[in-house]
C-alpha cells in the first residue's frame, strides 16, 4: 500500500459547529463485553438551535443508546461520524475531485506541480492530468499529494455531532451517555500456597483492555461482576463449576447493583486506547488452605491401568476462613516455594463467580505418586430392570507421608443405592457419592462398595 505525503491547506469545514473536548468521564465496564460511558462536558450554547460536536467518543459507540441531558436543552438530531481521517481515506474521498501532484527532481531538488483529477482509488490511484491518463506508481520517486480541504465526512477522531435546541444562551453542563463494546475486564489471581503452615496468600488483579479507538482520560472506573444479559458473555459457560464444592451463603459489605457486585477502582485511571492495564483489587494474607487429592470415577466402570489422582488446593471465601470476599470469575494461578525458598508455578484453573462463604477446590494438576485403580469386581442382573454392581477401588501412595484421597463415584442416577461399603461415604448429590480414603505412607488402601441400580 502506497504511503502518501500529504501537504497543503487541510481545511476543516466547521461552519457553525462547536466542538467540546472530553470532560469528567465515568466508565462502567461489565463482564458481558459492553460498557457504559458517561461524559460530563460544559457546552457553550446560543439560544435556539445549534450543532455541537463531541470528539473523543468511542469509535464503536452504539448511536442508538446515546442520551444527552442538561438543563434547558433538547436533542433534535444526532450523527456519528466514524470514517476516520487517513491518507487512503483522503484519496478515496477525492475520487472525482481535483488535487495537486507535486514531484521533486532527485537530481536538483526542483519541484513541478500539476493539477490532476482522481478517477479511481481502488487498488491503485488513476489520475487524469490534462488529456492523459496516468497511474500513480510507487516507484520510489519523491511525490506528494496536496488536498485543498478535508472532506466533510472525515474526522481525525471518532466524533458524535448533535443538533440541540437551547432555551437560553450560555454555558450548560451536559451529560453524554452511551453504550459501547471494546472495553473489557478480566480478573486473575496469584495464589502462594504454604502446605506446611496450611495457609494461602491471594493477590487479585483486574486487567483492563481498551479497543474502542479512543482514550478515556482520568476515568472514574467501576467494574461490574456478573452475567449481564444482551452481550457476548465470556463467562456464561465456564466449565469450572467443579471448583465450587459448596456455594457460599454469606453476605459481605461490597456494594451491589441488583444481582451484580461492584468493584470500583480506588483511584481515577486513564484507560488508553490499544492498552492493557492491571490494577490490584484483592490482597489477602494467610487464609486457611489445605492440599487434597481428588479422584472421580465415571458410571460404574473400571480402568485397567491405575490413574493419577488430581492435586487440589482447598480453601474458603468465608470471613472465618480469612478471605471474606466475593471473587469474580477468572483464572487462579497457584505457586509454592521450593527448598531454596523460590516461588514455583504448580498449576492453574478457572473459577466462575464465587459468592462469599464458598468452599473452593482449585485443581492444579495430576499427582505423580498417588494413583487409583477402579475394578468392576462383580456385576449381577437381579431382575429385568435391576442390577447389582460391586466395585473395588485400590488407592496407592508412593509418598513418604500419609494422604487422604477424596474419591467419588459418579453416575448414580435415579434410585441407585449403596447397599454395602467398606468405608462410610456421603451422598453429596443425586448422582454422586464421595469417600475420604486414608492411605498410609508408601502403602495402599482398598475401598469396596456395592450398588443397586436400575441399569
Amino acid at each position: 500500500m502506497r504511503r502518501w505525503w500529504i501537504a497543503g491547506a487541510l481545511v476543516w469545514p466547521m461552519g457553525a459547529l462547536a466542538q467540546t473536548a472530553q470532560g469528567d468521564v465515568q466508565v462502567t465496564i461489565y463482564n458481558s463485553g459492553v460498557s457504559l460511558v458517561q461524559d460530563v462536558r460544559t457546552l457553550t450554547l446560543p439560544q435556539g438551535r445549534s450543532r455541537q460536536e463531541f470528539a473523543d467518543v468511542s469509535a464503536q459507540i452504539r448511536p442508538e443508546t446515546v442520551t444527552l441531558s442538561g438543563p434547558g436543552i433538547g436533542i433534535v438530531e444526532q450523527n456519528f461520524d466514524y470514517d476516520l481521517l487517513s491518507p487512503d481515506k483522503l484519496m478515496e474521498k477525492a475520487v472525482g475531485q481535483v488535487i495537486t501532484i507535486v514531484r521533486t527532481n532527485p537530481a536538483n531538488g526542483a519541484e513541478t506541480r500539476e493539477q490532476a483529477r482522481v478517477l479511481a482509488a481502488n487498488g491503485g490511484i488513476v489520475l487524469q492530468i490534462g488529456t492523459r491518463i496516468e497511474v500513480l506508481r510507487d516507484d520510489g520517486l519523491p511525490v506528494r499529494v496536496v488536498f485543498d480541504k478535508v472532506p466533510d465526512n472525515l474526522r481525525a477522531r471518532p466524533t458524535l455531532s448533535v443538533t440541540v435546541e437551547a432555551a437560553r444562551a450560555g454555558p450548560v453542563p451536559a451529560r453524554l451517555s452511551y453504550l459501547t463494546p471494546g472495553l473489557g475486564w478480566t480478573s486473575d489471581y496469584v495464589a502462594m500456597f504454604d502446605e506446611k503452615s496450611g495457609a494461602i496468600d491471594v493477590q487479585g488483579w483486574v486487567t483492563l483492555t481498551n479497543n474502542t479507538g479512543t482514550t478515556f482520560n482520568r476515568a472514574d472506573t467501576l467494574l461490574v461482576a456478573g452475567n449481564v444479559g444482551g452481550g457476548n458473555n465470556r463467562f456464561a459457560s465456564i466449565g469450572a463449576d467443579a471448583a465450587i464444592e459448596q456455594a457460599g451463603t454469606e453476605t459481605g459489605t461490597r456494594q451491589r447493583l441488583g444481582d451484580f457486585y461492584l468493584y470500583p477502582l480506588a483511584e481515577r485511571t486513564t484507560i488508553a486506547n490499544a492498552q492493557q492495564k492491571q490494577v490490584s483489587f484483592l490482597d489477602v494474607k494467610g487464609a486457611t488452605a489445605r492440599k487434597a487429592y481428588e479422584f472421580s470415577n465415571g458410571w460404574l466402570g473400571g480402568n485397567d491401568v491405575p490413574r493419577s489422582a488430581a492435586t487440589a488446593i482447598k480453601f474458603s471465601t468465608s470471613r472465618s476462613g480469612g478471605m471474606g470476599d466475593q471473587l469474580p470469575a477468572g483464572t487462579v494461578r497457584v505457586y509454592m516455594r521450593d527448598a531454596r525458598g523460590d516461588p514455583q508455578f504448580i498449576g492453574e484453573n478457572r473459577i466462575p463467580h464465587m459468592p462469599m462463604g464458598s468452599s473452593m477446590s482449585i485443581r492444579t494438576g495430576e499427582a505423580f505418586d498417588v494413583k487409583v485403580k477402579a475394578i468392576v469386581a462383580e456385576r449381577t442382573r437381579l431382575s429385568s430392570r435391576r442390577w447389582r454392581t460391586r466395585m473395588t477401588y485400590t488407592v496407592s501412595n508412593a509418598r513418604d507421608a500419609p494422604v487422604t484421597v477424596d474419591l467419588a463415584q459418579d453416575g448414580l442416577w435415579g434410585d441407585a443405592r449403596v447397599t454395602e461399603q467398606s468405608i462410610a461415604g456421603e451422598r453429596v448429590s443425586a448422582d454422586r457419592v464421595e469417600w475420604k480414603v486414608p492411605v498410609a505412607a508408601n502403602g495402599t488402601t482398598d475401598l469396596s462398595a456395592t450398588f443397586d441400580t436400575r441399569y
